[in-house]
């Protein structure tokens, strides 16, 4: 029974969101870009069925809800860390870094972003991919002085602290652990706050799953 609930196509993903600590219906589709609305939809009518969420309505007027764990959800922390340390130990990185996205990417690099090593104010930091389509190569991250992070699909209009250059596939590589900053410095270039710079890779938000050994190459 327990593999019929979390075996349905993209169950374990969602779960994985609801997890991380995503609530909200468009928050959810950003961190499964490629799962479609009403699939998402029914995913959620299933999860909430078992018991593993709640839903809350936060506002009368716009219909906005948030979508909770329940003490049954929580106790999947487990499971999802385990599904994901094992993908990363023994999954070949050559399969991961052929299915490369970037907003999904930015999404949890938001997510997972330090701001500790940041300088106590607004920082506003730019990714840029030249090698995709022109809408989808800049992404802008805003860290607060308060800790919150944002992702952002068009320039905020701050005043740009560092703006980083690569190739997709280079960040990826960092991001999932497979190589440091300083690894692949050449592939990056970096204009901007040099102490940010100097910096990026305790701030630099990476898979959660990056400290796993791996097994396979």
């Amino acid at each position: 029974m327990a593999a019929e609930i979390l075996c349905r196509r993209w169950m374990m993903l969602v779960i994985r969101e609801l997890v991380a600590g995503t609530t909200r219906f468009n928050d959810l589709r950003r961190g499964v870009p490629k799962m479609s609305r009403s699939l998402l939809a029914t995913r959620l009518r299933e999860l909430e069925d078992f018991g593993v969420i709640e839903r809350h309505l936060l506002s009368h007027q716009s219909g906005v809800h948030e979508y909770r764990l329940t003490e049954a959800g929580r106790d999947l922390l487990p499971v999802v860390e385990a599904v994901g340390n094992w993908g990363q130990k023994w999954v070949e990185s050559r399969l991961s870094l052929r299915n490369l996205d970037a907003s999904l990417l930015m999404w949890d690099m938001h997510r997972n972003l330090d701001p500790a090593p940041l300088p106590n104010r607004r920082c506003l930091i730019q990714f840029c991919f030249p090698e995709l389509p022109p809408r989808q190569q800049n992404y802008w991250l805003v860290v607060e002085p308060s800790g919150d992070v944002e992702l952002c699909r068009d320039d905020p209009g701050f005043e740009l602290d560092l703006l980083v250059t690569t190739d997709l596939h280079s960040m990826t590589m960092i991001w999932m652990g497979l190589a440091t900053v300083q690894e692949l410095r050449e592939r990056l270039d970096l204009s901007g706050d040099r102490e940010i710079a100097a910096r990026m890779q305790t701030w630099l938000g990476l898979s959660p799953f990056a400290p796993t050994e791996r097994r396979v190459s």
